[in-house]
C-alpha cells in the first residue's frame, strides 16, 4: 500500500484530533509546487511538517472524472470571471501539477534579481530532482510535427521546449497528461509530497484553512475546516501556499487587507484547424514553441482530449466542429497579461482583458492561423478566451520581502502568488526554485536558533558554576 493511501486512510476525525494537539515545526498550506517542495526539503533535514491540503489524495486514474472532480467544478476548480473568461486550477494533493501540461520554461532569474532574489542555484539543484529535457522525436505528438515545420518553413524560431517528464514511462500516443498522468511519467507535485511523508511529514486531506492565527505579530498557527468542523494547528513556522488565488484570500482574512489586487493571469486562446491525415487527437501537448518575447506572446502546439474540446466547440458555436477531434492541429496562443483586477472573498475574480491584451491575443492568433493555412490546414476557428496559473497577489518587494516573509514574524508565502511581475509563462520551475530557496532560509533561521540557545545555555551553566564555587 503506498503513501497516499496510508495517510489518506489516517484522516479521520481521530487522527486530526491527535494533530491538533501537537506543534510542528512548519505548517505548509497547500501542496502544490511550492508547498510540495518546501515541505519536502523541510522533512529531509529532520523537521516535524504537516501539509494541510484542500483537495483528496485519491490514486491518480487518469479519467476525464476524476480530472474534473479536480479542476472543473465551478466555485472550486473552475473559476470565471466577471468578463466569461474561465480559469482552470487543480484543487488536490499536487495542485495544478496534476493537470497541467509539465512544460519547463526557466525562470526569470534577471528580473527576480531586481527584487533582492537570487535563485540561479536553486535553478540548477531542480534539474537534479525531476526530469528536465527536450521530448525525444519518437514522444513528439502528431499535432506538434506539422505546427513545428510550418512554422520553421515560415522563417519562425521554432524549438523543441523542456519537459518534467520521465519518458522512459511515457506511452506513445496516450493522451492522459491533461487528466493526471496514471502511469507517473509526468512530474508532479505528488512526487515530493511521497518524499516528505516518506521523510516523517503528516498531511491532511480536504482540510480547507480559512487564516493563520497571529499572537503579537507573530504567525503562531492556522484555522481549517474539516468535514464542516473547525480546527487548529500550531507551528514555529506558517508557510503559506495556496496558489495565486487562495494564498491571497487566506492571507486577507488574517490581516493583510491589500492583498489580491493587481495581478496577473495569463490569458490564452486556442486556435484551430483541421488537416487531413494527421492523427492529432493523442500525444504530449505543448513539445514545441514559438516564443516572442517582447511582445510577450508564446504559440505551442497542443493536445485537446475530445471530453475537453466539446464545451470549448460549444461555446464558440462551433457545432459542426464537436465531432471532429482526430484531424484537429489545434495552437494555443498565450500572452503577457496587464496586471490589473482582484480576487473577491469568495474566491471569484474580477479582471478584464485590457486593449493591449486583446491585441496581443489577435496578433497571436494570427500568427497560428498564418501556420496552419502554409501546414494546409481548412475550417481554421478559435475558441473564447481562457486564463491560467494567476500570479502576483501577493507581491515580493510589496507584501513579502527578499525572503518570501510577511510583515508578521514567520509567516511566509512560496508559489505563484509572490511573483512580483507579468510573467506570461508556465511558472512551475520558478516555484519550485523559490521553493528551495524558502526552505534553505528557514534551516538557517533554525541552525541560528539553535546556536543561540546552546550560547544562552552555556552562559547559565558557567553562571551556575561561578555561583556554586562561591
Amino acid at each position: 500500500m503506498g503513501p497516499s493511501v496510508c495517510f489518506q486512510k489516517k484522516t479521520t476525525l481521530v487522527f486530526v484530533m491527535e494533530l491538533q494537539k501537537k506543534e510542528f515545526d512548519a505548517i505548509v498550506v497547500g501542496s502544490g509546487p511550492g508547498g510540495a517542495t518546501v515541505a519536502r526539503e523541510l522533512s529531509l533535514k529532520g523537521k516535524n511538517i504537516l501539509i494541510l491540503e484542500r483537495g483528496d489524495f485519491n490514486p491518480v486514474k487518469g479519467s476525464f472524472w476524476q480530472c474534473a472532480k479536480g479542476c472543473l467544478i465551478p466555485g472550486r476548480g473552475l473559476v470565471v470571471t466577471n468578463h466569461a473568461v474561465g480559469m482552470i486550477r487543480g484543487i488536490t494533493t499536487g495542485g495544478s501539477s496534476m493537470y497541467y501540461c509539465a512544460t519547463a520554461f526557466e525562470p526569470p532569474v534577471e528580473m527576480l534579481k531586481k527584487y533582492g532574489v537570487d535563485i540561479s542555484r536553486e535553478v540548477i539543484e531542480v534539474r537534479d530532482d525531476v526530469p528536465v529535457a527536450q521530448l525525444s522525436d519518437e514522444l513528439m505528438s502528431p499535432a506538434s510535427k506539422p505546427f513545428m515545420e510550418s512554422a520553421l518553413n515560415l522563417g519562425y524560431d521554432c524549438k523543441k521546449l523542456n519537459k518534467f517528464i520521465y519518458q522512459h514511462k511515457c506511452r506513445p500516443n496516450c493522451q492522459l497528461c491533461s487528466y493526471g498522468c496514471p502511469y507517473d511519467a509526468k512530474w508532479n507535485a505528488r512526487f515530493f509530497v511521497h518524499e516528505a511523508l516518506e521523510n516523517g511529514a503528516r498531511i491532511i486531506n480536504n482540510a480547507k484553512v480559512e487564516k493563520v492565527i497571529i499572537e503579537n505579530k507573530k504567525a503562531v498557527g492556522v484555522e481549517y475546516r474539516h468535514k464542516k468542523e473547525k480546527f487548529s494547528a500550531y507551528a514555529s513556522k506558517i508557510i503559506v501556499a495556496a496558489g495565486g488565488i487562495g494564498s491571497s484570500i487566506i492571507l486577507r482574512k488574517s490581516g493583510f487587507y491589500d492583498t489580491g489586487h493587481d495581478f496577473f493571469f495569463d490569458p490564452l486562446t486556442i486556435v484551430l484547424g483541421k488537416l487531413k491525415d494527421v492523427n492529432s487527437g493523442n500525444g504530449i501537448p505543448m513539445s514545441s514553441v514559438v516564443h516572442f518575447p517582447e511582445d510577450g506572446i508564446v504559440m505551442t502546439d497542443l493536445n485537446v482530449p475530445y471530453l475537453f474540446k466539446i464545451p470549448f466547440d460549444l461555446e464558440v458555436f462551433a457545432l459542426k466542429k464537436v465531432f471532429s477531434h482526430k484531424n484537429i492541429v489545434p495552437i494555443m496562443v498565450k500572452i503577457r497579461d496587464e496586471l490589473g483586477g482582484r480576487v473577491t472573498n469568495s474566491e471569484w475574480i474580477w479582471k478584464k482583458l485590457t486593449k493591449d491584451d486583446k491585441k496581443k491575443l489577435d496578433k497571436g492568433s494570427a500568427h497560428a492561423r498564418r501556420i496552419l493555412e502554409h501546414a494546409g490546414a481548412t475550417e481554421i476557428y478559435k475558441w473564447w478566451y481562457i486564463a491560467a496559473h494567476p500570479g502576483g497577489t501577493i507581491k515580493i518587494g510589496e507584501t513579502l520581502d527578499e525572503n518570501l516573509k510577511t510583515k508578521f514574524e514567520n509567516l511566509y508565502v512560496c508559489d505563484c502568488s509572490v511573483i512580483p511581475e507579468e510573467l506570461g509563462l508556465p511558472p512551475t520551475w520558478t516555484i519550485l526554485s523559490l521553493g528551495k530557496r524558502l526552505a534553505k532560509h528557514l534551516l538557517r533561521l533554525d541552525q541560528v536558533m539553535d546556536n543561540e540557545d546552546k550560547m544562552t545555555s552555556g552562559s547559565n551553566i558557567e553562571t551556575e558554576a561561578e555561583s556554586l564555587v562561591a
